[in-house]
């Protein structure tokens, strides 16, 4: 019995252990990565292929994303209003809840599932093909080659595609409220701008950025550190899916609560 506890607690022990360095690895290679970026050389070729790849090839999704998020919160929205005489609201409800949560929210839930496991399964790829130790031969970094350009092309591009998503909601919302509720275009646009304010934009933009960070540093990281062939590629690819969508859900709980405290 005295043996099972120990080995138990030994297995804790180890446990946390190896979460206190994983955590540690993951603020090396930001650190690296932010290091990086201000000394030396900076591939902005790189960045702009990484800007098109990854921003650019996320255009489709997103506006189908922003679409249906206009399209159901109008409908949803709009009818639970009706039943209290509140129909007149939905503009305002639908834009205020598009700028400040859902279009980045569920931009970047897409967006950590189609970039971050392409960056997992190509560094990966890299890494278990030894094409990484031949950039280090070289006398390169690697996260200056491979991650530096990648972290900054999403940051850049996440924010735009919210954006984009937002925009796309609120058309999509203007065609529900004409069909289903009579509500003119310019009333609703009435609404819509005179309710989202300026720190509603900005929430939505920074909220993106930081998902952006969390997705290519954990998908750059879990890539670098691939092992067993393509068998580890796909574990990797699984793992940043799900290890960034839940990150995500939590910080995106913080940083509204942080905002409201600042901005109400």
């Amino acid at each position: 019995m005295k043996a099972l506890i120990q080995n138990t607690i030994d297995r804790r022990i180890e446990k946390a252990r190896e979460f206190f360095i994983f955590m540690g690895e993951i603020f090396e290679l930001l650190y690296q990565t932010i290091k990086c970026t201000f000394s030396g050389k900076f591939y902005v070729s790189r960045l702009m292929e990484q800007i098109n790849q990854l921003g650019f090839g996320s255009t489709s999704i997103t506006v189908v994303i922003g679409l249906t998020m206009g399209l159901v919160m109008t409908l949803n929205f709009g009818y639970g209003l009706t039943k209290f005489g509140g129909t007149l609201y939905v503009p305002a409800v639908v834009s205020l809840s598009l700028a400040r949560e859902m279009a980045p929210l569920f931009t970047s839930l897409l967006v950590a599932g189609r970039v971050g496991s392409g960056i997992a399964a190509e560094i990966g790829a890299m890494n278990v093909t030894q094409q990484v130790d031949a950039i280090r031969a070289l006398g390169t970094s690697p996260v200056r080659v491979l991650v530096v350009p990648r972290f900054w092309a999403l940051v850049i591009s996440l924010p735009l595609l919210s954006a984009l998503s937002f925009a796309v909601g609120i058309f999509g919302g203007m065609i529900v409220c004409m069909s289903e509720f009579d509500i003119i275009p310019g009333f609703y646009f009435f609404k819509v701008f005179s309710t989202v304010k300026f720190y509603d934009y900005m929430s939505g933009i920074v909220k993106s950025a930081i998902f952006a960070g969390i997705i290519t540093i954990f998908a750059c990281y879990k890539g670098l550190h691939t092992k067993d062939g393509t068998k580890g590629v796909g574990v990797s690819t699984t793992w940043v899916v799900v290890t960034a969508s839940i990150l995500i859900l939590i910080t995106d709980f913080f940083i509204s609560k942080i905002f409201l405290v600042i901005w109400g």
